[in-house]
């Protein structure tokens, strides 16, 4: 299969190329407005940098006649807050735009997007989220430019335009790689960075709950997107992924049982009020019923994933 991932570059999109590549049958063509990085030597693999905020970008892309389409691109969290006009353009137009070149040149292709638990807002939310029974109020320009996109690929697929799946993505940890512009980078910093060594701040109170997910679970659940059946999705395209909640303060306890005091001692407190507002906007439990039914495989939890971290980046 011709799989087409864009938003390559970034970690997710990584990891997802990474697992991918494994299975000798797929083509990868990976996009990104910065030309990503192959996660292996290959010629089944072709990195190409291309801005898909132009609609020219997004036909020259589709032209190269995937099967299947990961949209993983987008500006994250904060960055769309501080900008909403930029956020608009790349989260929602642009989106819209390669959906709209996908349903004209490739009707009834694969496309999986990657959306978000902000779609929620914890005000909507007075115990446990799930897809079916909550009425999504997003709280930021984010979650609010996701969730326009998640009712655009349910109507299309409702047409029959596109086979679309959507997956809200729970917070990835732990993220390798340098900090990023979402609210959630903390979560991955403050076992990343002490773990390099380095010192990290926590802007936000440690008793605050976060819906988590492993990069090793989340590669494989983005995997199995792919591999459903449409018609086990049925009329509604969107699928909350397996994850678990945990406070600041239990990965830190974490992070100390696994790599001990001293590392645990390079973390600060340093309060953020804007990264907390954003963080208290999103539910903290998670009802993945229709995930499990779906197939999507459970999280390792928090001690496995800093060991896989640990693992990682261990000198040959």
């Amino acid at each position: 299969m011709k799989i087409i991932i864009t938003g390559a570059g970034g970690f997710v999109g990584q990891t997802l190329a990474e697992k991918l590549s494994e299975d000798p049958k797929n083509d990868l063509i990976l996009a990104d407005v910065h030309k990503p990085s192959s996660p292996a030597p290959s010629s089944q693999i072709e990195c190409i940098e291309t801005d898909l905020t132009d609609p020219k970008a997004c036909q020259d892309l589709i032209d190269k006649s995937p099967d299947v389409v990961y949209i993983l691109h987008g500006i994250m969290s904060s960055g769309s807050e501080a900008t909403l006009e930029f956020g608009l353009q790349v989260n929602f137009d642009s989106v819209r735009s390669l959906l709209d070149t996908i349903r004209k040149k490739r009707s009834g292709v694969k496309v999986i997007f990657t959306s978000s638990c902000a779609v929620f807002g914890r005000a909507a939310v007075k115990d446990v989220a799930t897809e079916t029974d909550i009425v999504p109020m997003p709280e930021s320009s984010y979650g609010t430019q996701k969730l326009m996109i998640e009712y655009l690929i349910n109507d299309y697929s409702r047409r029959g335009l596109i086979d679309g799946r959507v997956v809200r993505l729970p917070t990835v940890f732990v993220r390798a790689g340098a900090p990023t512009a979402a609210a959630s980078s903390f979560v991955s910093g403050i076992v990343r960075e002490p773990l390099h060594g380095k010192r990290s701040e926590l802007p936000v109170d440690p008793d605050i709950g976060i819906w988590l997910v492993s990069p090793r679970t989340l590669a494989h659940n983005l995997v199995h997107t792919m591999d459903i059946p449409a018609e086990d999705f049925g009329h509604f395209r969107t699928v909350l992924l397996p994850g678990y909640t945990a406070t600041s303060g239990e990965i830190l306890d974490a992070l100390e049982r696994v790599a001990g005091k001293d590392t645990r001692a390079l973390v600060s407190d340093k309060r953020d009020e804007t990264i907390q507002r954003i963080v208290l906007s999103w539910p903290a439990k998670y009802d993945t019923t229709r995930a499990k039914s779906l197939g999507y495989a459970e999280d390792v939890g928090l001690e496995q994933t800093i060991k896989d971290f640990m693992d990682s980046i261990k000198p040959a």
